[in-house]
């Protein structure tokens, strides 16, 4: 409807994953690359996890669409089924014949097993994705486990690509599918696109839908789109096309605020602005006259048992705010009025317990970044963001940025981490929690420490020699869970340099095969190093 009124050619904001609108951010970078890195390996599963509205089946349409003609592909978009009905999909999609009607496991896996093989003598791949992958069952997913047992001498036959939402990691953190989740050779979370990455994503959708002229969404605008949105490509979308239409209807040349906010709440399905602000005045009212109540009643406490009736009043009108203050900010409630004016201490403490635990010492002073600061200390340095699941595997010390109920940071260092409690450092003393009250503060942002190797002198580039190339030969026979060759390599040859360009992809970093310390502490957190960890016993896969 809008379409000719602002001189599109398509609508830009459709809901639906076509690859033409397809926005590459960071995330998204990401995300494909461990997708590639998944279906060139030589089999096992990859993991893609992320939010609702994210770009997940984005992603997955881009690679299918630059999938290698080699491959053989199975497409599973509903896996709500018994490991019976899953099988015989997964037979259909590859277009293996079976008798109907009486389907067992044991015969469909054995015609997949047939039909691997043949894909595999004829030098082919062949590529399992299974979509929605959160609503497998744990048998189901368990019988999925058991296809990676098809193989060859050589490598497995089928490779195995789960999309899901969030949940999908809880479910594989089950003990019962531990070795599931230890077959899983890349995996990556899809976030929300930056505060950045909005206004170009805007831009490259109106650009592909034809747009040559004016600014639909001026940059106030788009500041309240973040907000509201919080950056995921769905809700702006669907946010972004009523808005459109708004302006259109209102004949208005671009999108102001309140047409967006309007669209928001239409989109939202919430009551008017009036409604809204009456129900809201309705609601103060009340709130002030409980805390009326509260503070007389705080001050017949103070009057009979002379208790502080001000930090009283505090903690009554903090539980009105709808805020829940977990145990972390319970524990130190001197960090919200202290270390969040500049968020500097109480980070530079959580330094200082970091590199301590290497027996070496962080100096606040130094002015030189924290990574910069350990590589002088021959260590290994990473900040970045993660999950749970990949500070398990990582199993290493780590400096968390927390936020407390009122969005403001501070910094905790985790030095134990079991299966539901951890134990961490801030502001100089050591903590226990519950790893769920741990992980709700959590903002997914960490900095973490691996020592350098011995034979590391520098940087290594391609065509290098020395020692340190006998050391990287042997991670990266780790990183395939094979043994390191007989014939060590001095010379850091083109094939080292593909696995590690490869390796590189997977891992968010630019893949142009030199090594320094952020590709060694990437590859020591896939397969382990020396050094302090979390917990006793070999590091997750």
């Amino acid at each position: 409807m809008y379409k000719e009124y602002f001189g599109l050619k398509e609508a830009p904001f459709s809901i639906s994953p076509d690859p033409h609108y397809f926005f590459v951010s960071a995330g998204h970078r990401e995300a494909l690359a461990h997708l590639m890195y998944g279906v060139n390996s030589d089999g096992g599963f990859v993991l893609l996890t992320g939010e609702v509205g994210t770009g997940k089946t984005t992603v997955c349409r881009c690679l299918i669409e630059q999938m290698p003609e080699n491959c053989e592909v199975a497409f599973i978009l509903n896996p709500k089924l018994s490991s019976v009905e899953l099988l015989a999909a997964i037979c259909d999609e590859f277009g293996i014949s079976y008798p109907k009607g009486g389907e067992t496991i044991k015969d469909l896996v054995s015609r997949l097993n047939d039909f691997l093989l043949t894909v595999h003598e004829s030098e082919r791949r062949a590529i399992l994705i299974i979509e929605e992958a959160q609503n497998l069952t744990v048998e189901v997913l368990e019988q999925i486990r058991l296809l990676t047992n098809l193989e060859t001498s050589q490598r497995k036959l089928l490779q195995i690509i789960m999309i899901g939402q969030p949940e999908l990691r809880d479910l594989l953190a089950k003990p019962e599918l531990r070795q599931l989740s230890q077959r899983i050779t890349a995996r990556y979370h899809l976030g929300p696109l930056t505060e950045a990455e909005i206004p170009v994503y805007l831009n490259h959708r109106l650009s592909v839908a034809g747009l040559v002229r004016g600014e639909l969404f001026p940059q106030s605008t788009i500041k309240v789109l973040g907000r509201i949105t919080g950056g995921v490509p769905r809700l702006i979308n669907t946010i972004s096309d009523r808005a459109l239409l708004g302006a259109y209807i209102q004949g208005k040349g671009r999108v102001d605020k309140d047409t967006l906010l309007t669209a928001a709440r239409e989109v939202s399905g919430e009551k008017s602005r009036e409604t809204s602000r009456t129900h809201r005045s309705y609601l103060t009212t009340i709130f002030i006259a409980l805390l009326i109540n509260a503070l007389i009643a705080a001050g017949l406490i103070y009057y009979i048992r002379g208790s502080n009736v001000k930090n009283y009043a505090h903690t009554l009108a903090a539980s009105f705010d709808g805020t829940e203050r977990g145990i972390l900010d319970k524990e130190h409630p001197g960090a919200q009025t202290r270390n969040h004016a500049s968020g500097g201490s109480s980070r530079d403490m959580a330094y200082q317990a970091l590199f301590a635990t290497w027996q070496t010492a962080y100096d606040p002073k130094d002015g030189r970044p924290v990574c910069k600061q350990a590589e002088t200390r021959s260590l290994a340095c990473l900040e970045g963001k993660g999950d749970l699941e990949m500070i398990r595997r990582m199993n290493k010390p780590v400096v968390l940025r927390l936020i407390d109920g009122s969005g403001r940071d501070y910094y905790a260092t985790l030095t134990s981490l079991q299966e539901q409690n951890a134990t961490y450092t801030i502001e100089g003393k050591t903590k226990s929690a519950n790893v769920n009250e741990l992980i709700q503060r959590w903002s997914g942002d960490y900095t973490a420490l691996w020592r350098l190797p011995a034979e590391y002198k520098g940087l290594l580039r391609p065509g290098g020699r020395g020692p340190f190339v006998v050391w990287l030969q042997s991670k990266l026979a780790l990183l395939k869970d094979a043994r390191a060759q007989q014939d060590q390599k001095f010379l850091y040859d083109a094939a080292m340099v593909g696995e590690v360009k490869a390796f590189q992809a997977t891992a968010g970093l630019s893949p142009d095969g030199i090594i320094g310390p952020t590709t060694i502490g990437q590859l020591l957190m896939r397969v382990g190093g020396e050094g302090p960890a979390l917990y006793t016993g070999k590091a997750r896969k």
